[in-house]
């Protein structure tokens, strides 16, 4: 191995074990990485539905097209109600979610943000500058389940 070679794997490998802000960097004396929105997207709506008390993500208008969608194999629901703003190395995620009813939303609006500032730092090394929250419906036990016809006409 030449000096050359050596000097770039000693500046390479420091660069790629220093931490900023307690994250690996995305950039390295060998090259950059850059995290594309739609990953940040997905890894912040899976991050959303861990929290108990989020029974889903995105309008109702937004849940019944994401549905159709999804039979037909065009949709994901993962990234329904998500939207992301990300840049070289920071990211700012808006969420719409439904909570079970009975559930504190100021609690449960923290957990989830912290959750998605865990996850999205964690898996994409950017640095979440805000996680804002529309709580736009709250989820009834037994919503879900078909309206029965009358058995007499």
């Amino acid at each position: 191995m030449s000096e050359a070679e050596k000097t770039v794997r000693a500046a390479s490998g420091a660069a790629s074990s220093k931490q900023v802000d307690g994250r690996v960097p995305l950039e390295s004396a060998l090259g950059q990485t850059t995290i594309g929105e739609s990953v940040v997207t997905r890894v912040a709506g899976l991050a959303a539905r861990e929290v108990p008390g989020v029974h889903a993500l995105g309008s109702g208008a937004a849940r019944a097209i994401g549905s159709v969608t999804q039979r037909v194999g065009l949709g994901d629901l993962r990234t329904q109600g998500v939207s992301v703003e990300s840049g070289e190395k920071e990211a700012a995620v808006d969420l719409t979610l439904v909570i079970d009813y009975g559930e504190s939303i100021p609690r449960i609006a923290d957990a989830v943000r912290s959750q998605v500032i865990k996850r999205v730092e964690g898996i994409t090394g950017l640095a979440v500058m805000e996680v804002n929250i529309t709580v736009n419906d709250l989820y009834f036990p037994g919503d879900d389940e078909p309206v029965e016809a009358p058995r007499v006409a």
